[in-house]
């Protein structure tokens, strides 16, 4: 078999779902800065994001072999406008390896941060508190963001945080809706976030899976530059894709039980 032959054999059987798309990027200094929001041809393959589920089938022989989970609480943070519910099979997923995975316990993510850090770090204390163990955190876009604060804030009440989909730097600024937001305001929170990565960096493990093919936060500015034990991951996905994509789901699984 050629090369040519063995990459096509490997890229049909990536595209069934049967192996993963998802490689480690351990260089993310070499990777480009953030421009501005996606382009608009990035943001219209939004629209088949529901083909990733579709891999799920091909991927179950390696999601179900994933190591298993030792019990401890795993809280899902939706994205932006997302409901609760958005997270279910992911949470399903890791209810079966073994994980307590729970809902962050507010419905739809309204898309008011200050107000969501303060009450997801009081729901947080309170699990750390009834199961004597720390919380790991799995947020989704902007449910990535407030994850990342809640751990900034209480480092000896978090195990880990996972993001997928997560601006990092610039607020709503390199994002599909940055039209929708006041320019000041934006940068008035552009600058808290680059000031709180430099004289307090999240302390815990970090785990930052982003997709070049997301049309609705530009990937680059997903990259994290200051937190001295974040990882990056990219997987092919799109950006609403990345919740039933189980190369995601995989990498989920993966660094929940290191």
């Amino acid at each position: 078999m050629t090369r040519h032959h063995a990459e096509t054999g490997r890229t049909a059987l990536a595209a069934a779902g049967l192996l993963s798309r998802a490689r480690d990027q351990p260089d993310v200094g070499r990777l480009g800065r953030p421009a501005g929001p996606p382009s608009s041809r990035a943001a219209l393959f939004e629209l088949g994001s529901g083909l990733a589920a579709l891999r799920i089938a091909g991927a179950l022989p390696r999601l179900l072999a994933a190591p298993r989970g030792d019990g401890h609480v795993v809280v899902d943070i939706p994205g932006w406008k997302a409901p609760e519910i958005s997270g279910a099979p992911l949470r399903a997923y890791l209810r079966h390896l073994g994980y307590d995975a729970k809902g962050w316990g507010f419905g739809t993510n309204t898309g008011d941060p200050r107000r969501d850090v303060e009450r997801l770090t009081r729901r947080v204390l309170e699990l750390a508190d009834e199961s004597g163990a720390t919380v790991s955190l799995v947020g989704w876009s902007l449910g990535g963001v407030i994850a990342r604060e809640v751990a900034r804030r209480h480092p000896d009440a978090v195990r880990r945080v996972i993001t997928y989909g997560t601006p990092v730097v610039g607020g709503p600024r390199f994002t599909a809706v940055a039209r929708a937001y006041d320019a000041g305001t934006s940068t008035a929170a552009e600058a808290v976030a680059e000031r709180l990565d430099a004289t307090s960096p999240i302390q815990v493990p970090l785990t930052v899976v982003y997709t070049r093919r997301d049309g609705i936060v530009a990937w680059q500015a997903c990259i994290d530059r200051s937190s001295p034990y974040a990882e990056h991951v990219e997987v092919a996905s799109t950006h609403i894709g990345m919740g039933v994509d189980p190369d995601v789901w995989g990498v989920v699984a993966d660094r929940l039980a290191g």
